[in-house]
């Protein structure tokens, strides 16, 4: 399968460890979709990658329906994280922060779930709100604002939901990836009810050359109904206004369009696709059929299914926007958490350090304390990036 291949494979971003000095951080990203893993050490104003690591859980499948998550979604997700927690401790990783989105904050069981988690990895995982999801996507997506962009807009597709900032370009190339971290120029934001899980469990029961269009369609007036929307649409009709897209989605199709016989971050991960191109790509997998999807090296059979409900919110967002490129990112919330660790500032390490030490304890975004602490440290408890999202 395409994405356990890559996850063997080497990470570009990464580069020998020898002589490292510096105090290492681990970030765990808990999706509708994908478990990941980051490791990296602080360097200059940004970081480096020591250790990576994806696996698809599906841990939504079903949610649609039931409203809780199923026991086999759960103990796939369990299985990842298990790799991920031996991977943390082989490492001796300092410090460890773990948000779980979309599925846990949906799911009826999703505290119980997490309390699970904690019992048979050691790890902590917080609940993270929507907005935070959208502010952390922004600040790993930093450094991807092209110099002429007087505004862009950040499309984080997940599992379970999408969502949407709309980011001041100057103001964040101005502050960096630090100033990002202490206050995160989003002008306007949302998250849309839209995943490529939920929306193949939705639609998926119909033949494609039915299912396509209605999610185009379903699609198109979740976007119309949002209230930023044409406030957003003029903004981008400014000159230099561009997307960025990181999921994925956008990762996979940017490895179509470019016609990659492997996936590549560093072939992919900050390169441009223009409105047409984006569009080209989507009806040559639409074309190609389930089967013929799943033949192409950088989607391969796990994510052949999920493609077109994928394909359905980015084109939706095309059709609503008037921007005509886009900047892909293999990057996202990880990258964001593992700069909010190593640059938040004295605040964030108080807070860090209340939340180890047990004296201050939070709420996760569904008001269960059992999901209060965000960080581990790694000394309490007994790869290869794919695509993100």
């Amino acid at each position: 399968m395409a994405d356990k291949k890559a996850a063997n494979r080497r990470d570009p971003r990464r580069d020998s460890c020898k002589g490292r000095k510096g105090p290492l951080y681990a970030a765990v990203d808990l999706g509708t979709n994908n478990c990941r893993l980051l490791v990296a050490e602080p360097w200059g104003k940004s970081f480096r990658v020591v250790d990576s690591h994806s696996q698809i859980a599906r841990l939504g499948e079903g949610l649609h329906e039931t409203g809780r998550l199923s026991d086999a979604a759960i103990e796939r997700a369990l299985d990842a994280l298990k790799a991920i927690r031996r991977k943390i401790k082989n490492h001796g990783v300092g410090r460890v922060r773990c948000i779980a989105t979309e599925a846990c904050r949906q799911a009826e069981n999703g505290p119980d779930f997490i309390r699970r988690v904690h019992e048979e990895t050691g790890l902590t995982f917080k609940i993270i709100n929507a907005k935070e999801e959208a502010r952390l996507a922004t600040i790993g997506c930093h450094d991807l604002m092209a110099d002429d962009a007087k505004t862009v807009l950040v499309i984080d597709i997940g599992g379970g939901s999408t969502e949407l900032s709309w980011v001041n370009a100057k103001i964040a190339r101005e502050g960096g990836s630090h100033g990002l971290v202490k206050r995160a120029p989003i002008q306007d934001w949302t998250s849309l009810p839209l995943g490529v899980v939920t929306l193949h469990d939705r639609f998926g029961h119909l033949p494609e050359e039915e299912a396509f269009p209605a999610m185009l369609d379903h699609c198109g007036q979740v976007i119309a109904a949002w209230k930023g929307t044409e406030r957003v649409r003029r903004a981008m009709e400014q000159k230099g206004a561009h997307l960025i897209g990181t999921s994925g989605t956008v990762t996979c199709l940017a490895g179509v369009h470019q016609k990659l016989d492997r996936y590549r971050r560093d072939k992919v991960d900050g390169s441009w696709m223009s409105r047409d191109e984006s569009n080209a790509a989507i009806k040559l997998l639409y074309d190609l059929g389930l089967d013929g999807r799943a033949t192409l090296p950088t989607i391969g059979t796990e994510r052949a299914g999920l493609m077109l409900s994928g394909c359905s919110i980015l084109q939706s967002i095309w059709d609503a926007f008037p921007g005509e490129r886009m900047r892909v990112g293999d990057r996202g919330l990880r990258e964001g958490l593992l700069l909010s660790m190593m640059y938040g500032g004295k605040d964030q390490n108080k807070r860090s350090n209340r939340r180890r030490s047990g004296k201050k304890g939070g709420q996760a975004a569904n008001g269960s304390s059992a999901t209060t602490s965000s960080e581990t440290p790694a000394n309490q408890t007994p790869s290869e990036v794919t695509h993100d999202g």
